[in-house]
């Protein structure tokens, strides 16, 4: 997975903001930040820096920054004022501070359901807690009747893994049902397929918005994917947080997207499964088999019935810009998504704001307290852009508009480091590897956490997926290295505590706060090992902006061949 003020207070100053009423006034920040002109070696992440610009991004009053509207607003102020505070120059479109993104936003009336009817019966399906479903076009209204549906099993075409689910299948105005995950991540050892894919280490085939684009190039009508817990890398709770919301890019290329697409729970599955005379347990066995091919499930068809709600919202990336001095045409980019899920049902407490503290103000935090040491370090060589991009949560949406309409070219883009969660449970002796294999940022990444005294552990989460979930994802679709710093990647090995002690911090948040209310600020947190994480892309960005070095993708790493295309162009 959006609001706006300016910031930097002095600790006393925030002492009452967090719960409340009016936003804090930003330039009592300004006192406390190191004079640009210093220049002072010295500067260093401050914990209660980043503490305080959280507290002020996940209050109330920024009303959960869902993309548009009064969140959204005090947000981008917010973030403007503390770059401009800081001495930045505006690094956003036509000399100001952002990007335009202009975002197509539809909500599926609640007053509607699923009806499949399978031979006599039929069953259905509820939003929320059978399905989680929306469309991702800009239509008033999504109307199917009768449509059958398909089990095209993982939904993967792989040739070059010599694998395709879909055989001669035609999905054309049909609904395609399928697995999460790639065809490997249950297999059993002695299975053929083991190995084939990424075994626990999902690829990009295994996440759901590969399926959906599968779907969208076979002319689907609907694509519902089947949940699970473990193989989509979190609970139906965060799957359901935001039923029937959609967002997606006003300007975009490329087939229509199903008109329907979303979570289909694992009971309802298994229910329709039953009803057809099928076991979903077999036939997930089944579809881990090469010759699996796609079929279309047995006297059942799906209809639905509902109102859209539609509008179109100017969205806003905010980027700031710190010119180097010899070789400013070189691009160092920092960023983090400053939006979170907006507001929802009340929970037990009362509280319907999803504040996302941790995902990803603190984050965003954490961009800010990297410009503010940068600044007031001696200039380097190279140019870095800080950017905080709009509608992550809905889809990438804003580093995919700036992707796709870069300010900065992207051959000239040295490399991009991205902050999405970072672990609020103390110091660690290792730092988690988000994507092991992709780049030689990775060396980086390991020199770096030597002067730390710590290591680089390889995510023990692979099968979530998290290379292909965060926006550093859009810049290495377009060949642009990329390393990504996510504290739900792994448990990390805690002073306190251990791996065990990590592996529970996780558990703890993503089983209960992750797109949730409590995804709150906490005077608790214990931010000593986020601060040393930002202060390893600090150490990374000083090496590369005084440097003529190019990070280079990996052999084996898929996004090398795009680098390449323009390799000349860096030469010059």
């Amino acid at each position: 997975m959006k609001p706006v003020i300016q910031f930097l207070f002095s600790l006393t100053l925030m002492a009452g903001v967090g719960a409340c009423s009016n936003p804090p006034d930003a330039n009592a920040v300004k006192d406390t930040a190191t004079p640009a002109a210093s220049h002072s070696t010295k500067a260093s992440i401050d914990s209660q820096r980043l503490s305080d610009i959280v507290k002020v991004l996940a209050s109330d009053e920024f009303e959960g920054r869902a993309p548009g509207g009064v969140g959204e607003a005090k947000t981008i102020a917010f973030l403007i004022e503390q770059f401009e505070s800081l001495g930045l120059e505006p690094g956003g479109t036509d000399g100001g501070w952002t990007q335009s993104v202009s975002l197509v936003h539809t909500q599926l009336e609640q007053d509607s359901a699923l009806r499949v009817t399978v031979a006599d019966g039929s069953q259905t399906w509820q939003q929320g807690s059978d399905v989680a479903v929306s469309t991702a076009r800009a239509v008033d209204l999504v109307e199917i009747k009768d449509a059958p549906l398909v089990f095209v099993g993982f939904g993967v075409n792989a040739p070059e893994r010599d694998w395709d689910d879909f055989g001669d299948i035609d999905l054309t105005g049909k609904v395609a049902v399928f697995l999460v995950n790639d065809p490997d991540f249950s297999a059993a050892p002695n299975e053929a397929v083991a190995g084939r894919f990424g075994n626990k280490r999902m690829t990009y085939y295994g996440r759901w918005a590969y399926k959906y684009e599968e779907a969208a190039r076979r002319g689907a009508l609907a694509a519902l994917v089947i949940h699970e817990d473990k193989a989509a890398g979190y609970g139906w709770n965060v799957a359901s947080s935001s039923p029937g919301e959609q967002f997606t890019l006003a300007e975009t290329s490329g087939p229509l997207p199903p008109l329907l697409q979303g979570w289909l729970h694992y009971d309802a599955a298994r229910a329709l499964f039953n009803a057809a005379g099928l076991d979903l347990d077999e036939q997930r066995q089944l579809a881990r088999a090469d010759d699996f091919t796609a079929f279309e499930l047995p006297q059942t068809s799906l209809t639905a019935d509902f109102r859209v709600s539609l509008e179109t919202i100017d969205s806003k990336n905010v980027l700031a810009r710190l010119p180097g001095t010899t070789h400013s045409d070189e691009t160092l980019m920092v960023s983090s998504h400053w939006d979170a899920y907006g507001q929802g049902e009340s929970d037990e407490l009362g509280r319907t704001v999803r504040p996302g503290a941790n995902d990803d103000a603190l984050g965003t935090a954490g961009v800010i307290e990297l410009a503010r040491v940068l600044k007031a370090q001696p200039p380097m060589a190279r140019s870095v852009v800080f950017a905080v991009w709009t509608a992550e949560e809905s889809g990438l949406l804003g580093s995919a508009a700036y992707a796709s309409k870069p300010i900065y070219p992207l051959y000239s883009t040295v490399a991009n480091f991205t902050l999405d969660i970072l672990q609020t449970a103390g110091p660690a002796r290792d730092v988690i590897l988000v994507g092991e294999g992709q780049s030689d940022l990775e060396d980086d990444l390991s020199r770096a956490a030597a002067l730390q005294s710590r290591v680089v552990t390889p995510e023990n989460l692979p099968e979530n997926g998290l290379f292909f979930r965060a926006d550093h994802f859009s810049m290495a679709r377009q060949g642009v290295p990329v390393l990504l710093i996510m504290g739900i990647a792994g448990g990390a090995d805690l002073i306190d505590g251990g791996r065990a002690a990590g592996d529970q911090w996780i558990a703890d948040y993503t089983g209960n706060c992750y797109h949730q209310t409590c995804d709150a600020w906490s005077a608790d947190w214990d931010l000593r090992g986020a601060v040393e994480d930002i202060e390893l892309f600090h150490t990374i960005l000083r090496d590369l902006g005084n440097s003529s070095r190019w990070p280079q993708w990996k052999e084996n790493s898929e996004f090398r061949s795009i680098r390449m295309e323009t390799e000349d162009l860096r030469a010059k």
